[in-house]
């Protein structure tokens, strides 16, 4: 049990110092007249204090105290000889606690101590005094400084030593004559050092601990010391760590009350320190030098005078990286016999007192020395730092932010009256400090994230790959050095890792928070947007660059369709986004005061005698009545504080091996924070029950649901995350189609299979059946040159006044003679129009939604007739005609395919189809210049898409249809295929956040297969989370609660919580075991009580939950056949089976079944949904077998009064009330048939999915509205005024509809 223990406050306590035989030979010499300055002596290890203390054999206690005596084979023995002489009387203070020595020859008595196995003793005391022992004639004044122990394995344990001076003399002692000596003895003095080992980084939490104790010694006598050492080891292990959270704990040490920080989460370490004090030493340019040393992963020294800076200052650095994390040696500080470490030919970060500057940067070349005292970074080879910059951007907007904080305390406080409780004053500062840290954190968070913010940008999730190459060339050229070195490093390669597996940690956090809206757009497009030409004209004019020019190929740019999402908010509220400044990539907002999550405090008891069995086990009762009171104080709605304290309360309860009490503090975590759940502790707990209490255990349902969990867990494999993560190559052999849509999702070319597919078709060469890898070498390698080209590409403003700020030209022809004069034919995502030679004009040819014809013709030219280009557009009287010569057919086939999905996109309020043929386009100019050309305008055909669909397959969009649709998103934008949207919910704005709050825009939220939640801002439809992973099921059912919460069930049988504010999902309910299928709101409860929702699954399980506490208030069954969804009104529960619809009292009482007549089970074989209409008396019924719906009087079930055939339905899937309509969600008659062999491009040329809008009153079809190409399978409401309709994997769209 005790290796699955969360470490404790305290690992170890030593005593370093000199022994007593060494001090008399001091004694001696210093009588002789020798100088105390030249007698250095070897410091020893003198006392090991380590935990346990007690145990129940102290006590001769029958009941088993397991849990408190640790593992012996984790630990190793420290032996230890004693000199056979007497022992040194009290009085003596050269006895030091034990008058241990080391070996010296002849037999011993031996101590076997046992100490952590990654302590390593034999370095610690020349750690605990790094400048060596010294005897003095004077007393000095005490001292701490810090130390940090890594493993070869990486952990971390860290030591904070204090350093205290004693009086020694030698005994009485006779002449040679026998004499007594006529004057006493001169007093000399030496140093102890006692050295907290631990597993925490409690810097100051530690040293408050020392300096209490060192206060009792310094009255104590030698006599008492170790004990009293002892005592305060023993004290300090019985300290918890509070888990990650916003609970600190408290406890008193007279005479100082000490607190002990909890981690902000469980990925970040904790922050005992002031963060601010590298700020206070440094400029901002020597700070920005020292952390790009650290990302490039140089061989940095730190320097000073003073040993408690070293460690305090590299901490603070480590922490200024985070969540990059340092992956090589760490000494912060060297003793001077530990000199040569600076010598290692690895990169590495430590630490040296400044009397030792000349001598290591004299020895060894390419160190950074950097120089604390005086604030001053250098390197051992030059007076210049040859080391890469920071990237401007970030460097401008991490001095910006700096220039704003508050870095005095006196300063801040000189308005206060001054308090005469230490403990205030130290409460005070405290919590400034805390503050103050926090900004700290977020400045140089804000740093990594916008160094970082854009690699995403270029890796590819389903192969694990990172195209370096391509990333680089996004840099800025004087950023590129920087770049260069840190994408070769471990820490990259770490972070990389941490991305790939799409860790949510700190870095995740804010680069979402921080997403303009334009990134925003950009993530829901298919490949990163080139610059418009409005971006390049400020980038060229920001940087002084040369006078304008054009490329002859521009290469890709994609669209930003901003006009396209003009849609109009659900809900007009009084937030708006909050403001930010752009430069490039670097954002930073304007209001840095971001409050702080409000911190709780528990005080733990007072601490009873530690040495003492009996008391011990007072104090953890005592302790766990604490919790418990605490537990009951807490308010429902604060779950996060009471995980906490449950977490805690679960720990005391392990230790003293009450496991069936642990075990139900740690089940409730599930309704509180499960991200703190100890899966390992609890799993250990499981297999340590006895007989009696595996019994007890099932006799508990909460207990026996767990027991069954874990085990469950035991018996899966657990998928491990690929770690692996590789550069993109060009391949070296023939590549079949599997194989090739792999290579080009890792080019980060395309990522759509469907496309990638029709590419593999147009790069076959003689009906092979596999691509040339030099044929992918030269199309890669063209469409690169036309992207970087793209990158540099910059025309006259007078041109640019013409187009909109989000447009970007990607393509240009060479100069050729049209209608309208000589000149270059440039086409953006809106148009295509006419650049003028001599003096650059503008003249616009068409939009691409007004273009009428397009066709190739001839034009003469002397004797010759040239290919020429004719478009005939809406907006202008005449043709217009260019002669583009042998560029002819590629403008032919560009131009008919962006006027299609341009058609297509209008038609269907769809931007993804202008989107789609934008990629296609470009892949055409690809292939078209990669091939022969003889054969690349065929090729190129080939992926013409939109343009064989409007000729092979007119999809004329019905005039109901397009009137009544206002939108369509796409959910699966980030993934290869589309996704099924199996569930939605819409959440509506509100104004009880901040107007800086993002957070209050009304939601949409999506559920796609594998338990992937997707979430929009439903005021821009821009993608705000694109993956809450809920479980790896499918999810069935939503339900929004208090605008905070939003309840998703699960075929796993799950109820998962995700917190709205957070966007995590941090709580579960598992007290169904079959799948869950519906939600509904209790509507009896008012303002003043408590919200309470019941839930159903497959089985009939039916629970009511308390909303607040999560906890169950009545469960029942109910006899059904797949109970598939449940409705309350007026105190009677609804639920619809497949073979009936039953009516329940509040408590399961069955009040009426409507079952189905037998005439009418052929038709209408099972029921699949039903809509309850109280105010009419009506109940709709509709079945996914079926393309009828059965109207009933709700108070009489014997038979509907009222059948409704839908044409061409096969089944209904889903069907929702908005006002007095009936919405239904269909399929067509050959749905099923068609989902597992249809391609998604022959999806998207039929409609499957109909909607059809029925009028409650008269009983009949209003619209039928062509919805998508995959059936309906999810519908959802926006206040009564939208209607979003999700669809199947062929299509994996959600279409928005105006309610009239």
């Amino acid at each position: 049990m005790a290796e699955h223990l969360p470490p404790g406050l305290l690992e170890a306590c030593v005593v370093v110092g000199a022994s007593s035989e060494k001090l008399n030979e001091v004694y001696e010499c210093a009588q002789q007249g020798c100088g105390l300055a030249d007698i250095l002596l070897d410091p020893e290890v003198l006392h090991v204090h380590v935990p346990p203390f007690v145990s129940k054999d102290h006590a001769g206690n029958p009941q088993g105290y397991r849990a408190l005596s640790r593992a012996v084979q984790k630990r190793r023995s420290f032996i230890k000889k004693k000199k056979e002489r007497p022992a040194a009387p009290p009085s003596d203070p050269g006895a030091g606690g034990e008058a241990e020595g080391r070996e010296e020859g002849g037999g011993g008595l031996t101590e076997d101590v046992s100490v952590p196995k990654d302590i390593d003793l034999m370095a610690l005391p020349q750690l605990c005094f790094p400048g060596g022992l010294q005897v003095t004639n004077e007393q000095r004044e005490e001292r701490f400084h810090f130390l940090v122990f890594t493993d070869v394995f990486g952990n971390q344990t860290h030591g904070i030593v204090a350093q205290c001076s004693r009086p020694f003399q030698k005994g009485t002692s006779f002449h040679q004559n026998g004499q007594l000596p006529s004057a006493k003895p001169e007093k000399l003095f030496t140093s102890y050092a006692v050295c907290v080992i631990s597993k925490h980084r409690y810097y100051t939490a530690l040293r408050d601990c020392l300096s209490c104790l060192l206060l009792q010694l310094r009255t104590c006598r030698m006599s008492d010391f170790e004990e009293r050492v002892k005592e305060f080891a023993a004290k300090l292990a019985l300290v918890p760590i509070p888990p990650p959270g916003q609970l600190h704990v408290m406890f008193s040490l007279r005479p100082l009350t000490i607190v002990l920080p909890s981690r902000e989460d469980k990925e970040h370490p904790v922050v005992d320190l002031d963060l601010h004090l590298p700020l206070l030493c440094f400029r901002s340019t020597q700070l920005l030098q020292i952390i790009g040393s650290i990302l490039t992963e140089q061989r940095l020294v730190f320097f000073s005078s003073d040993w408690s800076r070293l460690t305090l200052m590299a901490e603070c650095f480590i922490l200024y990286i985070h969540p990059l994390s340092w992956q090589h040696p760490y000494v912060p500080v060297l003793s001077r016999q530990m000199l040569d470490f600076v010598m290692a030919p690895t990169a590495f970060l430590m630490g040296c007192h400044l009397s030792h500057y000349d001598e290591v940067a004299s020895e060894t070349d390419d160190l950074i020395l950097i120089n604390i005292d005086n604030g001053t970074v250098s390197s051992s080879c030059s007076e210049i730092v040859d080391v890469p910059a920071v990237p401007l951007a970030a460097k401008q907007c991490f001095i910006q932010r700096r220039e704003s904080l508050q870095l005095h305390y006196d300063l801040q406080t000189c308005h206060q009256a001054s308090s005469p409780d230490l403990n205030e004053l130290r409460a005070q500062r405290r919590q400034w400090q805390h503050s103050l840290n926090g900004e700290v954190q977020r400045l140089t968070l804000e740093l990594i994230v916008n160094i970082f913010r854009d690699v995403s940008g270029h890796l590819n999730f389903e192969h694990r790959v990172f195209n370096s190459q391509e990333f680089l060339k996004t840099r800025e050229p004087a950023d590129q050095p920087f770049y260069k070195k840190v994408l070769e490093t471990h820490i990259f390669h770490s972070f990389l890792k941490d991305r790939l597996n799409r860790k949510m940690d700190a870095f995740t956090r804010m680069e979402l928070s921080t997403r303009s809206e334009t990134q925003r757009m950009q993530a829901m497009i298919d490949n990163p947007r080139r610059p418009t030409m409005r971006e390049i004209q400020a980038r060229k004019n920001s940087t002084g660059s040369e006078p304008p020019r054009l490329n002859r190929r521009l290469g890709m740019s994609l669209p930003n369709l901003g006009e396209e999402r003009s849609i109009a908010y659900f809900r007009q509220t009084s937030l708006s986004i909050p403001e930010t400044v752009e430069r490039g990539s670097i954002h930073t907002h304007t209001d840095q005061k971001i409050p702080s999550k409000p911190i709780k405090l528990f005080k733990l008891p007072d601490f009873p005698p530690p040495l003492v069995y009996h008391y011990v086990q007072n104090y953890y009762s005592e302790l766990i009545l604490l919790l418990g009171k605490a537990i009951f104080c807490v308010p429902p709605e604060n779950s996060t504080l009471l995980a906490r304290l449950l977490y805690l309360r679960g720990f005391i309860n392990t230790l003293c091996s009450r496991y069936l009490d642990a075990l139900s503090d740690f089940q409730n975590l599930y309704t509180t924070d499960v991200e703190i759940f100890p899966s390992q502790l609890v799993r250990c707990l499981v297999d340590s029950l006895q007989k009696d209490e595996h019994s007890l255990a099932n006799r508990r349902p909460e207990l026996k649901r767990l027991i069954c969990r874990v085990k469950k867990d035991q018996e899966e494999v657990a998928d491990q995350p690929d770690d692996n993560v590789t550069k993109f190559e060009l391949p070296r052999s023939h590549m079949p189609r599997e194989e090739f849509v792999k290579r080009v999702q890792e080019s980060g070319i395309v990522r759509d299979v469907a496309t990638i597919h029709r590419l593999f078709n147009a790069l076959l060469l003689d009906q092979q059946k596999q691509v040339d890898p030099e044929v992918f070498r030269v199309f890669y390698t063209f469409w690169k040159e036309a992207e970087s080209q793209a990158q540099d590409v910059n025309l006259p403003a007078a041109v640019i006044e013409h187009l909109d700020n989000n447009e970007s030209v990607y393509k240009l022809s060479s100069s050729v003679k049209t209608s309208s004069g000589v000149g270059k034919i440039a086409m953006t995502q809106k148009r295509l129009f006419l650049l003028t030679e001599g003096r650059p004009g503008f003249l616009e040819i068409t939009k691409f939604r007004d273009i009428e014809e397009v066709k190739i013709s001839s034009a003469p030219i002397l004797l010759l007739r040239v290919p020429s280009l004719k478009i005939r557009s809406s907006q202008r009287r005449e043709v217009f005609e260019t002669n583009l010569k042998a560029e002819c057919d590629l403008w032919n086939l560009m131009v008919k395919e962006m006027w299609a999905g341009r058609r297509m996109a209008d038609d269907h309020k769809d931007p993804q189809y202008m989107q789609q043929a934008l990629t296609n386009v470009l892949l055409m100019d690809a292939v078209a210049g990669c091939l022969s050309s003889q054969k690349a305008i065929e090729a190129a055909s080939k992926l013409a898409y939109f343009d064989k669909v409007k000729h092979e397959v007119p999809m004329m969009v019905p005039k109901t249809t397009l009137e009544t649709l206002k939108h369509k998103i796409y959910p699966s934008s980030e993934l290869a295929a589309p996704q099924t949207v199996h569930v939605m919910l819409y959440t509506p704005g509100h104004l009880s956040y901040s107007e800086a709050d993002r957070h209050g825009n009304p939601k949409l939220w999506c559920a796609l297969s594998g338990g992937r939640v997707v979430v929009f801002d439903a005021a821009s439809w821009s993608m705000q989370q694109n993956c809450i992973q809920v479980g790896l099921s499918q999810l069935n059912c939503m339900l929004g609660l208090d605008q905070d919460q939003v309840w998703i069930g699960s075929q796993d049988s799950v109820i998962y919580i995700i917190d709205t504010r957070s966007m995590s999902c941090n709580k579960q309910l598992t007290e169904h075991r079959h799948e869950v299928t519906a939600f509904t709101l209790d509507d009896s409860t008012d303002k003043t009580s408590q919200t309470q929702i019941y839930s159903c699954s497959v089985d009939g399980t039916v629970i009511l939950w308390d909303a607040s506490t999560l906890k169950v208030k009545t469960q029942f069954q109910v006899s059904c056949e797949r109970l598939t969804s449940i409705q309350l009104y007026n105190g009677t529960l609804w639920c619809c089976s497949s073979n009936g619809i039953m009516e329940l009292g509040r408590n399961g009482t069955p009040q009426r079944k409507m079952s189905l007549p037998d005439n009418l089970r052929v038709i209408l074989p099972t029921f699949s949904s039903f809509i309850l209409f109280p105010e009419k008396d009506q109940l709709w019924t509709s079945s996914c077998d079926s393309g009828e719906l059965f109207l009933w009087h709700s108070k009489d079930l014997t038979k509907p009064f009222k059948r409704m055939q839908m044409q061409d339905c096969a089944g209904v899937n889903c069907m929702i009330k908005v006002k007095n309509q009936i919405w239904v969600g269909c399929q067509d008659g050959g749905c099923k048939d068609r989902d597992h062999s249809q391609s998604r491009d022959q999806a998207q040329n039929t409609v499957r999915g109909k909607i059809y809008v029925l009028d409650t009153e008269k009983h009949t079809v209003e619209k039928e509205l062509l919805a998508h190409t995959d059936h309906v399978q999810s519908l959802c409401s926006a206040e009564d005024r939208y209607v979003l309709s999700g669809s199947g994997h062929l299509d994996g769209k959600i279409a928005i509809w105006k309610v009239e």
